[in-house]
């Protein structure tokens, strides 16, 4: 009798401790009914803010709509944003700091691949969920980002195909000195090598940087037929105001990484032949992209420009909803795996999910720059691109042993 009664004891004291243990573990009421918590990772100041601004208005525009429409399981969306200032471990600190203090259950942005980079861990440590809205290198696929921007077989590869069928096959590279430059870069060069063209020259720029004598210098000894660009941010105002002032303006540029908000601000409609390559197009016609636009402007000012990153981050937005929805919980462990099947309505089309490779099927645009930094659709391709995040004519191992793991290196 004696050890039954111990038995019993010691069983009603594993009880205690378990359901104290859940009542101190479960969400409290209050929470439950409180708001669900995102974040947002993006510059507001520093060398790329005014690239990243037209993304932060497409997310708040986002996160404004599904509140209008009365939330998310009868609950509001609390954005959270975060100030990377253009600088990868300020990025890793406050996504740190917005799952682990603010309860973010899910996080949206960076720009660069090095930001990108440096957020992964922690969001992998968590177990957690970024969704990445730009053009990127590919060479990743991880289980705890959603990449709702374009791979090079998406984006630069087809890209430079047609320029080179359009101008010709002597190429020149120039970049900003970070990894998605020079990966894409390396790509770029194999790709032209195997298309029967040649690389006559490639120069990197630091970030925001702004002299580019040596790139001049370059394109007047090399006169290449073509020149490929992946400058970012505010390096591109140089280097246009530097092809304007060296009479270069009929010198074909196709630039991978300016949408149309920089081409607007850095006014590169001033070149003859300059053209940029995306699914959206902010000029693209019909209702469904007139309305969007005009939803933006007037939740965020009339003179917000839309870009395709913004639009991929607005994307990221919905992919993240329409997942709570389905699942009936912001769990970021259940969102994750049910993501993978979603597909939303975008203002030039549909965002499908590629459950395999976690990345969106994309089109493919081609749009020559206009006065005024308007963009006028010159090629669309008639199809959506599988996403490829390794690019497939060469191995993965190929890839991994030959590119740069970091910016600077060669």
């Amino acid at each position: 009798m004696r050890a039954r009664l111990a038995l019993l004891g010691g069983l009603l004291l594993v009880l205690a401790v378990a359901l104290a243990v859940y009542l101190l573990q479960r969400p409290s009421d209050q929470a439950e009914r409180g708001p669900i918590v995102i974040g947002l990772l993006h510059a507001l100041s520093g060398p790329m803010a005014a690239s990243e601004a037209p993304l932060v208005a497409t997310v708040k525009l986002a996160v404004e709509e599904i509140n209008a429409a009365g939330g998310l399981l009868g609950r509001r969306v609390e954005l959270k944003i975060e100030d990377t200032r253009s600088e990868p471990r300020v990025a890793a600190a406050a996504a740190e700091r917005l799952i682990s203090s603010e309860r973010a259950v899910a996080l949206f942005g960076c720009w660069s691949s090095n930001c990108r980079q440096a957020v992964r861990p922690v969001v992998e440590t968590h177990r957690h969920l970024l969704f990445y809205p730009l053009a990127y290198e590919g060479l990743e696929q991880s289980a705890h980002i959603i990449y709702t921007g374009p791979t090079p077989n998406q984006h630069a590869l087809p890209a430079a195909d047609w320029a080179m069928h359009g101008f010709g096959r002597r190429v020149y590279l120039v970049g900003t000195d970070a990894l998605y430059a020079r990966r894409v870069n390396a790509m770029l060069r194999d790709f032209i090598l195997l298309s029967g063209g040649k690389v006559l020259g490639e120069r990197y720029v630091p970030l925001g940087g702004a002299d580019m004598g040596g790139v001049l210098a370059d394109l007047q000894n090399l006169q290449p037929d073509l020149v490929l660009s992946t400058l970012g941010g505010s390096s591109n105002r140089a280097f246009f105001d530097a092809l304007v002032a060296a009479s270069l303006t009929d010198l074909p540029l196709l630039s991978l990484r300016a949408a149309e908000p920089e081409m607007a601000a850095y006014d590169g409609g001033r070149l003859d032949r300059h053209f940029t390559a995306w699914s959206y197009l902010q000029s693209q016609p019909g209702p469904a992209n007139q309305a969007f636009l005009a939803r933006l402007r007037r939740s965020q000012g009339e003179g917000i420009q839309a870009s395709d990153p913004a639009v991929s981050a607005y994307v990221g937005v919905q992919l993240w909803a329409a997942a709570v929805r389905e699942v009936g919980s912001p769990r970021t462990d259940v969102v994750n795996a049910n993501v993978l099947q979603q597909s939303v309505a975008l203002p030039q089309g549909f965002g499908s999910v590629d459950s395999q490779s976690r990345h969106l099927w994309r089109q493919l645009r081609i749009a020559q720059v206009k006065p005024g930094g308007q963009l006028s659709e010159v090629f669309a391709l008639p199809r959506y691109i599988k996403p490829e995040p390794w690019p497939v004519f060469r191995s993965a191992e190929h890839w991994m042993a030959v590119l740069p793991r970091s910016e600077g290196t060669p």
